[in-house]
């Protein structure tokens, strides 16, 4: 009975975060919230533009808007709770609060994986066979590999939800990160099953393999297409409609397995918090600005979004 209930034998985690230093508060705090609200303003509106202009209602940039709301999702999972906790000067967060944390975090994080999947193939049908591109990816299936993503997302965060549930957590309970992230959590448990141990690790990293292979294998047909492709013209404007999508994707994954790899390889405690740093706040802060920059429809689209509120706030003054 005792180590059934030892689960609860702690009402709270602490998030040790980036540094222990009381100096840098401060510093973190402006830093932190300065790039939330750039990330949340910048995907606010692609999204506004998406849905105001209605040459850009196509599935590509339908899966965009998308995308930005899972970036806006995922980093409010995060960063306000750890802006809370420095401004209070607190490093708890209660149990219950934690799972909901890690829950939350893992199904955005892997909608983001499938939507950058989904893109790509997105990308691939209207490079690769463009005549039936319409046919192919119309509204039906649009709808249909969004509800997929979102199911499989929040099927494996309540797998894993369910598996920390069970774990006996003993001895130290503090978190060398600014969130309740898997791997951290399942550091901290002292329950000695295997299984439930590699569900843990290895579904996700087979989840974001099967997401990149798919998209792998969307570009190696789009580069064939691409190739045969006579003049240079051609292949420039064939490249241009996907390479937002192919600078974001090697964004997020490059900086995905960068976690990885230092976590694995400096054994400081708070490098794994300060890697994670690259996919979960300063990837979606510059999605908007990889798509406004590289793309011009997108970039025309705010614009005129611009424009029309600084006229109807000059009309109104």
């Amino acid at each position: 009975m005792e180590s059934g209930n030892s689960t609860r034998r702690f009402s709270s985690f602490f998030l040790l975060g980036f540094t222990e230093n009381p100096q840098l508060h401060f510093l973190i705090f402006a830093l932190f919230l300065s790039m939330y609200l750039v990330t949340v303003l910048g995907n606010l509106l692609i999204i506004m533009a998406i849905i105001t202009q209605s040459h850009l209602h196509t599935p590509m940039y339908f899966f965009l808007a998308n995308l930005s709301f899972v970036d806006i999702c995922f980093t409010s999972t995060t960063i306000p709770k750890m802006l809370v906790n420095i401004y209070t000067q607190s490093k708890t967060i209660t149990y219950e609060d934690c799972i909901s944390q890690m829950c939350v975090f893992l199904v955005f994080a892997e909608l983001d994986n499938f939507l950058l999947a989904v893109m790509a193939y997105d990308r691939y049908v209207a490079i690769c066979h463009p005549l039936c591109y319409t046919v192919i990816v119309n509204h039906r299936l649009c709808i249909l590999l969004l509800l997929l993503s979102w199911v499989i997302s929040i099927f494996h965060a309540f797998i894993q939800s369910l598996i920390v549930l069970q774990l006996t957590f003993c001895g130290d309970v503090k978190i060398p990160h600014f969130f309740c992230e898997l791997n951290q959590l399942s550091q901290l448990t002292c329950s000695d099953n295997f299984p439930s141990h590699l569900i843990m690790n290895l579904v996700p990293v087979m989840l974001a393999a099967i997401s990149f292979s798919g998209i792998l294998y969307s570009y190696f047909k789009i580069v064939s297409s691409i190739h045969s492709i006579s003049t240079v013209q051609g292949k420039y404007k064939a490249f241009s409609t996907c390479a937002s999508h192919l600078s974001i994707v090697s964004l997020f994954y490059s900086t995905g397995l960068g976690v990885y790899v230092s976590s694995a390889v400096v054994q400081s405690s708070h490098s794994a918090a300060s890697a994670s740093v690259m996919y979960t706040v300063v990837t979606p802060m510059l999605n908007p600005f990889i798509y406004s920059l590289r793309n011009k429809d997108v970039k025309r689209a705010l614009e005129r979004l611009l424009e029309g509120n600084c006229k109807v706030h000059h009309w109104t003054g």
